[in-house]
């Protein structure tokens, strides 16, 4: 098991795209694990900081994308008029041991 969190973008700061655009917006996020995984994980994300606009629908979507052994990349969506200022994902990959005796069970 790996996890962690990352702040994904801060676009109110400098205008960032997510703040000041419309339409279709994209943000990915890189996450390369401390120690590769035998085969690729599975990843579970949780947004845990979110600073939205409150003057426009609240449209967000975060997935995980690209999983391999060596890490995966956070895609964070929105659309329309939403403006979104900043936020932060959380995420825990889970895959199997290398070894049974890497188990540890206690």
């Amino acid at each position: 098991m790996a996890h962690g969190a990352v702040v994904l973008f801060s676009a109110f700061e400098d205008g960032g795209q997510m703040w000041t655009g419309l339409g279709q917006r994209v943000e990915r996020h890189k996450v390369r694990f401390d120690e590769p995984f035998v085969e690729p994980p599975v990843v579970h994300l949780s947004l845990t900081m979110w600073d939205v606009a409150h003057d426009a629908n609240q449209r967000l979507d975060v997935q995980p994308a690209e999983i391999t052994t060596t890490g995966f990349v956070i895609e964070f969506r929105t659309w329309e008029d939403t403006r979104v200022a900043r936020v932060r994902a959380s995420w825990m990959a889970i895959g199997p041991v290398r070894h049974l005796d890497d188990f540890d069970a206690d």
